[in-house]
């Protein structure tokens, strides 16, 4: 049998060397896979997810397009435009939750309050919160209604008791159409910082926005007239 040339050999080693790009390779289809899903839900008109893209989201995740699961999905992606998703964003988002399939998207989701809570990124998803329902050109506040559907959402589950007084005193008072982030910031730290039992605590001269001096007062003669 004839020895291999050395020509031939040195083929061979050009073959072995030429399979070091693979990883690029399977980097890109999973790039595809991310893609592919967003395709899966996008209205191909506006290449967006729209609203109806969303619901039908929800509906594969398990989860009621309200949850605040969906809205801290939308924190993770950056989402610029109430109810809608561009590809960019779900990339940015997937990428950030490392998920690619819808599988490992329902996981993720499911436990995203868990991880928001726990990774000391609550503030800032409660600010982004707020910014999300800003859906005009130079809005800068949100509307009572909204507010009290927010604060029920985003803070309701940590602080029951006061979402509710609060809620209860911003649907009757009258001086008051809108919030801005300054205030809507101030109600997270009001809610850390005031021990409900003992208003007495409560510093107004301290740099707490005027709605909470009004809502102060109104618990006072809430607890005076019980």
């Amino acid at each position: 049998m004839p020895r291999p040339s050395k020509r031939k050999a040195a083929s061979s080693a050009d073959v072995d060397l030429s399979v070091s790009p693979a990883p690029k390779k399977s980097r890109t289809k999973q790039i595809d896979k991310v893609g592919h899903l967003f395709d899966t839900y996008a209205n191909k008109s506006i290449d967006l997810i729209d609203p109806a893209g969303i619901e039908s989201l929800c509906s594969d995740l398990g989860v009621d397009h309200t949850d605040i699961k969906i809205l801290m999905l939308a924190w993770k992606m950056k989402s610029e435009k109430q109810g809608y998703f561009s590809k960019d964003e779900w990339r940015r988002g997937l990428k950030c939750l490392g998920v690619d399939t819808l599988p490992k998207l329902k996981k993720a989701v499911l436990g995203l309050d868990k991880e928001v809570m726990k990774s000391g990124y609550f503030e800032d998803f409660y600010n982004f919160a707020f910014q999300y329902c800003l859906t005009e050109d130079m809005q800068r506040s949100v509307d009572i209604e909204t507010i009290c559907e927010l604060l029920n959402i985003v803070l309701g589950p940590q602080f029951p008791t006061q979402v509710n007084l609060l809620v209860e005193y911003l649907q009757i008072q009258s001086d008051y159409r809108a919030v801005n982030l300054d205030q809507w910031s101030s109600f997270y730290r009001f809610f850390k910082e005031v021990n409900f039992s003992d208003l007495g605590s409560y510093d107004s001269m301290l740099a707490w926005p005027v709605i909470l001096d009004s809502f102060v007062e109104w618990l006072k003669e809430r607890e005076n007239k019980s």
